[in-house]
């Protein structure tokens, strides 16, 4: 068979060395950590070969910003290039288009949301050239929009789509994910809500919700993401797209809660800046809160008996596993363009694109859960 080559761009990064770990015992595959240090790429390459798995792995350097990017990733020849390079707010199409233009399939762990929804402008190219390409392999809109895809036969109607994250406060902190929270912390964006479009604002609303099992209740907050204006149009039915994330210990969540106000009022323009101060300042409270972290998705609507419905589906990950979730997505499309079992081509985010069952194969490993409960509510709204 053709060896093919995997391109992790940001390769030693949290997510990306996860990534890697999961390819490792794929036949005829090389896998090419990359990123601008070709220091720590070797590093992690030394590391991977103690695994004495049989694919070969080589360290790259390889730099976005670079002019001669698009030149150095055509000399990889890659069949497969892994973008966990965040954050990707402000980021153009320059990756997924070189990628393209190379003939080489592309996956992406991104959240920002006019990179996802905006990415299907580059279908018709990705389609002249034989290529698939999908955005948002990841937690949301990857993993959430399986899970209502899963449940939503059970639906007539599906009106509220509610849902959660709240990683434990001792997990890894991967400061391009903070950074692209502190971009819009303060900042207003359009969520549906009753069947309106409304201006909400980054980091406000705080609220309690709880999550049962070892998380517990946890402080949430409005966080800007694919999913709110994907979800509408993937179901049409929807008058309320709700999503929030929040902080384990109190103290940081409030914290986050008064810069978002701080910028509504303008006393500060963007905290993104200020990120390494910041992120160094939540590590002083690494010895607080645990390492469980989880998600929920709620979702109401009326059942196919034409009575109200609610759908509680709750995913714990303990012991510190929670950073494999938002890789699964992106290792099981890698793995199914590998094997050559996806033939669609385009540019597209990535929606249904996998079964729960398929995650629950990853998840199991890690001895992440869900649990799922089904009930008539008092009200659906």
């Amino acid at each position: 068979m053709e060896n093919k080559n995997i391109i992790i761009l940001g390769g030693y990064g949290n997510f990306g060395k996860r990534i890697a770990e999961n390819l490792l015992y794929i036949p005829n595959v090389t896998i090419f950590i990359s990123g601008r240090s070709l220091d720590k790429a070797a590093e992690l390459c030394a590391q991977l070969k103690q695994r004495k798995s049989k694919v070969k792995v080589k360290p790259a350097q390889l730099d976005i910003q670079s002019p001669d990017f698009e030149q150095m990733l055509n000399c990889l020849q890659p069949f497969l290039v892994i973008h966990t390079g965040g954050p990707f707010q402000g980021q153009d199409y320059t990756v997924p288009q070189a990628c393209i233009n190379a003939g080489s399939h592309y996956i992406d762990l991104a959240d920002d949301r006019r990179f996802v929804c905006d990415i299907n402008q580059l279908n018709s190219a990705a389609e002249e050239n034989n290529v698939l390409v999908v955005s948002g392999a990841s937690s949301v809109p990857g993993l959430s929009s399986t899970i209502v895809d899963h449940y939503l036969p059970q639906f007539e109607k599906l009106k509220t789509i509610d849902f959660a994250i709240s990683p434990g406060n001792k997990a890894e902190r991967g400061e391009a994910t903070i950074r692209a929270i502190l971009s819009y912390t303060g900042h207003p964006f359009k969520v549906l809500r009753n069947k309106e479009w409304i201006n909400v604002f980054g980091w406000g609303e705080s609220r309690k919700r709880g999550f049962g099992g070892s998380i517990g209740s946890r402080w949430l907050a409005n966080i800007d993401i694919p999913d709110l204006e994907l979800f509408p149009n993937r179901y049409p039915s929807a008058e309320t797209v709700h999503f929030q994330a929040g902080l384990e210990v109190s103290l940081l969540h409030h914290g986050m809660s008064l810069m978002s106000k701080f910028v509504q009022i303008k006393l500060i323009k963007n905290w993104a800046p200020l990120t390494k101060w910041i992120v160094k300042g939540s590590e002083l409270l690494l010895p607080f809160g645990t390492d469980n972290g989880g998600m929920q998705v709620t979702l109401k609507g009326i059942g196919k008996n034409e009575k109200p419905l609610q759908i509680d589906w709750t995913l714990f990950a303990e012991d510190g596993v929670g950073p494999y979730i938002p890789i699964i997505s992106t290792v099981i499309l890698a793995k199914k363009l590998i094997n050559d079992s996806i033939q669609e081509t385009g540019a597209m985010a990535c929606q249904g694109m996998y079964s729960l069952d398929e995650f629950d194969h990853y998840a199991n490993q890690w001895g992440i859960f869900h649990t799922e409960e089904s009930y008539e509510p008092k009200e659906i709204r």
